[in-house]
Order: C-alpha cells, then sequence, then structure tokens
C-alpha cells in the first residue's frame, strides 16, 4: 500500500484520578493533531486515569468513569483519526487483579481494539502486579491500513513482545509510556528502543508523559526511530506538546521521515527542571496557595528558595528568616539577599523568646546535665512550629529544604527542619546542591518564572555547610567533607555495594563504616520525612525500603 501515514505524539500531562480533566486534555491535544493532518494519534500509559493510578484501580466507581470517558473520547474519531489512548479496563474473573492496562484504540467513533499490558514491572517505584493482571502477547491492530504493533512501557524492555509483533505482520512499534526520570535513564531508554528495531527491523514511536505525580516525574521526552534506529524525531523534554511524525508507506515497508529534533538538556538542567516539574505539579495539582520556608543563608534554602520561584512565581513564596543567639551576621546578610534577588517575601522572626522558654520549663528535668543535641534540635524545632503556626494560619504548605546526603546519615531534626507538605531536594545529594546552584546563578531554564541572573550570592555557595545550633558549628566537625561523604553514599545506595568493597576502592574504613552506620540507623527518621521528587536510582521511600527494625548489618 502506497501513501502517507501521519501519527501525532501526544506528551500530555494527565493528573491520577481527574480523569474528566485527562480526557480534555487528551482531547485537546488530539484535535491540535487532528488539524495538522494525523492519520493516528498516541497518548501515553494510562494516560486517561493518570499514572500510575495505584489502587484507584480496585475502586468500580473509578473504572467506570474511565469507561465513560472512553465512550465520549471514541465520539471524536467518528470523522477523524484513531485515536490511542492508555486506560486502566476491567477484567473479569482475575480475583483482586480485576483490571489490565490497556491500550485503547478509538476508531469510527467506538472502541476498535483492546491491547493488554503482557510485562507488569515489580520492582522500585512499580507495583503493577499487585493491582493489575497481565496479558496475551499481542496480535498488531490495523490502523489507517496499516499494521500497528502497540506496545505498552516495559514491554519494550523484553524482547517477546516486539517479536511476537513482527511475525504477525506488525509493519510499526508504536510504544505507550509512563515511564519515570532519573538522572542518565534517557540513553537506557533508546538503548532498549534500539534494540527492539534491530531485532525486528521495524521503526518504533515512543510516546511518554511529562510533568510531576506526587514523588515521581515524567520528562517526556518521547522519540521515533528509523528502522536502522536512528533517532529521527525527538520531543521536547518537560513541555507538554504534539509532534507529528510523517511515515512513508511504501512497498518496503514504513520510513519515518525526518522531523523535529529538540537538543537532549545538560544533566544540571535535567535534574533541576525535574526537581522545578516535581515541586510545580505537587502545589498546583494538590491546590495548595502557595509556599513557606525557612531561609537561613544557607545553600539548602537558597536553592529551595530558588526552585519555589521558578515554579510558582515569586507572589507565591514566603520566606522566614528566624535567627538564634548563634546565627550569624553573614547568614542574616545572605538570606535577605536571597529573598532580594528573587523578589520574594521575606520575615524575620528571632526564635530567642522560645528557646528561653524551653530552657526554663525543662529546667528541672535538665539539672546537672550537660548541654547536648537536646538544646540543639529545641532550635531547629521552634523554627519548625513556627514555619507550621504560619502555614495553618496563611495557608501555605511548608516546604522542607534538607538534601539526600543529611537524610541518609540521620543529620535532621524530626518535627524541626523535616517537618512540611514536600522535600524538594529529598533524592538529590549535596554535591549536586553546589552544582545546581552554580547551574541557576548562570541560567535561567525554559518556563521558570523566576528571574534571570544569579538567584544567590557567591558566598552562599562557598561557604562552609552549618547548622549555627552552636557557636561556630560546621557539618564536617559531624561528618566527612560532602565530596568523600557523597561518594560514599552513592555507592552505598544505588550501587548497593558492600562497606568492603567500597573499602578496596581507596577509601578509609573506619569513613565508611560510620557513614553506613549512620545510615542504618536513620532509617525511621526518613519513614516521617514528607514526600520529595525522585531524581536517583533508589530514592528513599518510593525505591529503597529498608526495615527500621534491623538486626542484620554487614
Amino acid at each position: 500500500m502506497q501513501g502517507l501515514l501521519g501519527i501525532a505524539l501526544l506528551q500530555v500531562n494527565p493528573t491520577v484520578g481527574a480523569v474528566a480533566a485527562n480526557a480534555a486534555r487528551i482531547a485537546a491535544a488530539y484535535g491540535r493533531a487532528r488539524a495538522a493532518g494525523a492519520d493516528l494519534a498516541v497518548a501515553p500509559e494510562l494516560a486517561l486515569s493518570g499514572y500510575p493510578p495505584e489502587d484507584l484501580v480496585r475502586r468500580a466507581a473509578f473504572l467506570e468513569r474511565v469507561d465513560a470517558a472512553l465512550a465520549d473520547l471514541a465520539k471524536l474519531t467518528v470523522d477523524g483519526p484513531a485515536l490511542v489512548v492508555g486506560a486502566p479496563r476491567r477484567r473479569a474473573g482475575d480475583g483482586i487483579r480485576g483490571s489490565a492496562n490497556v491500550a485503547v484504540v478509538l476508531a469510527d467513533g467506538k472502541i476498535a481494539a483492546e491491547v493488554d499490558k503482557v510485562h507488569l514491572p515489580n520492582y522500585g517505584v512499580f507495583d503493577e502486579a499487585r493491582v493489575f493482571a497481565p496479558g496475551p502477547l499481542p496480535e498488531p491492530v490495523e490502523i489507517a491500513g496499516r499494521r500497528v504493533g502497540l506496545m505498552i512501557c516495559e514491554d519494550m524492555w523484553y524482547a517477546d513482545v516486539a517479536l511476537r509483533l513482527k511475525e504477525r505482520g506488525a509493519e510499526i512499534l508504536v510504544v505507550l509510556n509512563g515511564s519515570p526520570f532519573e538522572t542518565d535513564k534517557e540513553g537506557a531508554r533508546l538503548e532498549q528502543a534500539r534494540a527492539r528495531v534491530a531485532a525486528t527491523g521495524l521503526p518504533l514511536v515512543y510516546v511518554n508523559q511529562v510533568g510531576g505525580q506526587d514523588e515521581l516525574v515524567f520528562d517526556g521526552a518521547s522519540f521515533v526511530l528509523d528502522a536502522a534506529g536512528a533517532e529521527v524525531l525527538r520531543m521536547a523534554d518537560w513541555e507538554e506538546g504534539e509532534a507529528l511524525a510523517r511515515c512513508d508507506a511504501g512497498t518496503a515497508g514504513l520510513v519515518p521521515r525526518p522531523g523535529e529534533m529538540a537538543s537532549p538538556p545538560v544533566r544540571e538542567e535535567s535534574l533541576y527542571r525535574a526537581l522545578l516539574t516535581g515541586l510545580r505539579d505537587y502545589i498546583g495539582k494538590n491546590r495548595f496557595p502557595g509556599v513557606i520556608l525557612g531561609l537561613s543563608g544557607g545553600i539548602d534554602s537558597a536553592l529551595a528558595a530558588a526552585l519555589a520561584v521558578d515554579a510558582l512565581g515569586a507572589e507565591r513564596v514566603t520566606c522566614v528568616m528566624m535567627p538564634s543567639p548563634y546565627t550569624s551576621r553573614e547568614s542574616l546578610e545572605d538570606a535577605a539577599a536571597v529573598a532580594e534577588l528573587l523578589g520574594c517575601r521575606l520575615h524575620e522572626i528571632g526564635i530567642g523568646p522560645a528557646m528561653e522558654a524551653f530552657a526554663a520549663m525543662l529546667a528541672p528535668h535538665f539539672a546537672g546535665l550537660p548541654p547536648n543535641e537536646a538544646e540543639e534540635n529545641i532550635q531547629s524545632r521552634a523554627r519548625g512550629l513556627a514555619l507550621m503556626a504560619l502555614s495553618n494560619k496563611l495557608g501555605p504548605m511548608v516546604l522542607a529544604t534538607g538534601n539526600k546526603s543529611e537524610m541518609s546519615v540521620g543529620y535532621a531534626t524530626l518535627y524541626g527542619d523535616m517537618c512540611g507538605g514536600f522535600a524538594v531536594l529529598k533524592d538529590v545529594y549535596k554535591m549536586d546542591v553546589f552544582a545546581l546552584s552554580r547551574w541557576r546563578n548562570a541560567h535561567r531554564p525554559a518556563g521558570a518564572l523566576g528571574p534571570e541572573g544569579a538567584v544567590m550570592p557567591e558566598r552562599v555557595i562557598t561557604k562552609p555547610p552549618t547548622a549555627e545550633l552552636k557557636p561556630g558549628q560546621r557539618d564536617e566537625d559531624s561528618l566527612p567533607p560532602y565530596v568523600r561523604l557523597d561518594a560514599i553514599l552513592s555507592r552505598l545506595i544505588e550501587g548497593e555495594q558492600a562497606p568492603e568493597a567500597i573499602v578496596r576502592e581507596g577509601f578509609a574504613a573506619a569513613e565508611v563504616d560510620r557513614v553506613w552506620r549512620l545510615l542504618n540507623g536513620a532509617e525511621y527518621k526518613r519513614r516521617q520525612s514528607p514526600p520529595g521528587v525522585k531524581t536517583t536510582r533508589l530514592a528513599f521511600g518510593r525505591d529503597r525500603r529498608y526495615p527500621i527494625t534491623n538486626g542484620f548489618r554487614d
């Protein structure tokens, strides 16, 4: 069959549970694709329900709402192109797993075909095997006169589905995805896609969603490969939109023409935009009016404030400087400078009176005991109490500012600096905090609502980190230097290496052992921490799940 086949990639940002709003978003994108001349439009995995829907798929009312939305979307195709949309669908007789993760083909005003996901991921952030039933190896679906092989996300990471589709006469592979962002993951996706192309000799269309959903963020970056594995179309990271892949349809099969080629962002930009997207969508999709955070004059709170302003706009960000008798003049100056550069509000609330009140209240019980972390943590908790009081009175959500290095080793105070509704830097190591701060001072990312130019003084980046909870305190009094700490932590956590293996790489045995003990001992704190954007392979809570009560030690 001769001709031209136009496949529209709909890179949309759904919200889990908001079925009607998601349907409207898909319909709007479909309308633009239709106007561009598409013969087929493809939305991402579970785009209609939002991804991941988790236990919502066990609620009959939720699945009924999905069914109704599919019927409405099908009406759009009466005299228009076909639409493939990801949605959960009921499957009878499978007990507790009563639904499937499905690519639904809408054409000629009705549901023309359904292709169930075969391989259900059950690792890391994924627990689809818990809520979905797996489907059989699929058959190609005839769409716009061509035999299209539909696959859903994880199915691309296995050879059997693509090979089956090829054997059954598929002319092109189309993959619906809900693939969460991790640093350096794009290369792995492309590698797997090329492996499927190499095995089948078929071109491949990869459609990924974009946006934030709780801890997960989705970077989009949808693409098309020709039958030789060359990337001929690439959509932008972190942006909603549509792209039309035009395929020449001749006797030699489908040949995608070169299309738009967005440049992939550098690592720092991609990481920064992941955090920005996760924060923006967490606040927006949960309808918070804005955020409030403690601005200490240090680098973590400065970066968190910059992300908040870039995500929400300065008018929705309130910063609070809460000095104690140990707060340096330098910190006061730096906090004020950060707020001025960002254009956001800055209040000052001294915690000295609270420290005095607690000292008097606890004096009979602390009598004869030397000062220790108890007095230090009272300061952090007084600050947390003040922020939560302001949040309750004024409405903005408290944004926690701690980073992954601190959370790993428990260098954080429960009910103090750990309090908040969201921890934007929770999965970001301290050395990346430095790198992101330098990057943002030199670049303003696309879509940012904050200012051009520097967002924090250079001194904030270069001065030694300190909690300022006692005179002359520095983080390195309690922890190894961050360059070594992060190197050890990344090997223990993401690398899942044993301490002795790390020592063999040249790290000091005593230091590795201490970090390992701190990491294990802080699990109970991490269980009580707010959610935060996942950016690494093993984020706390979503990926890395160790028991709190744990008698095992290497």
